[in-house]
């Protein structure tokens, strides 16, 4: 009986190569392993390189939001997945975050907490730490600036109420948003998410820059006290 040779992806029909599908059919032909397999350019003694992606991806479960999530050493851990196709992966995931950040940027203005949402969401939705954030709009509700207060925690005490008005009035902000992931996917309101609010509300009602909502933003959803009553 012959003995059984494992075909390598350039032994595969030229079609059916993930370069070649591109080149010839576009990017919409290629599943999301054969993308990955792209990126990696070769798999392991046991593996191809599509192989390797398609067990990649299922070990987080084919969502794309937890692929970008790996460090390097997470993605290291797969045989065939030295640290040069680790980064190229993680730069790869990172350019789409951008891409969906430059999308976000081209809105007119802000209407309501869906749009604050889909604004922030690449930024904040799927990293592993809490960040807290304030948009700064003007009078046409359009963002004229965003900042990072704070990050790791959320508590009042990371949050300097004083510096953000500071920041407000010099770039003659109008209005304001906060807005903070919970990396565990809970959106309910905490104590401290709830005190942070009032004392950030207040602060700036007594410089007349009404605070518009405040977002709990997750990977697959969001909070909105402004939309629940809460402000």
């Amino acid at each position: 009986m012959e003995e059984y040779r494992k075909l390598n992806i350039k032994d595969w029909a030229l079609e059916d190569r993930p370069r070649e599908k591109l080149l010839y059919r576009g990017t919409s032909s290629l599943s999301d392993a054969e993308l990955i397999a792209i990126l990696i350019g070769s798999g392991n003694s046991d593996e191809t390189a599509v192989e390797l992606s398609r067990r990649i991806l299922e070990k987080v479960k084919n969502n794309l939001n937890e692929l970008g999530k790996l460090n390097v050493e997470n993605l290291k851990d797969f045989k065939g997945i030295g640290e040069a196709k680790a980064i190229s992966i993680i730069a790869a995931m990172e350019l789409g975050r951008r891409r969906d950040h430059s999308s976000a940027l081209e809105m007119e203005k802000i209407t309501g907490s869906n749009d604050v949402a889909r604004y922030l969401r690449p930024l904040i939705g799927d990293i592993p730490h809490e960040e807290f954030w304030v948009l700064f709009l003007n009078r046409q509700n359009k963002i004229i600036d965003k900042q990072r207060l704070s990050q790791g925690g959320m508590t009042g005490t990371v949050i300097d109420v004083r510096l953000v008005i500071k920041m407000a009035l010099e770039k003659h902000a109008t209005s304001l948003i906060f807005a903070h992931n919970h990396p565990s996917g809970n959106l309910d309101a905490s104590d401290a998410d709830r005190k942070i609010t009032r004392q950030l509300k207040d602060a700036a009602a007594i410089m007349d820059i009404p605070l518009l909502d405040h977002l709990i933003i997750t990977q697959g959803g969001f909070f909105s006290f402004a939309d629940e009553g809460l402000l």
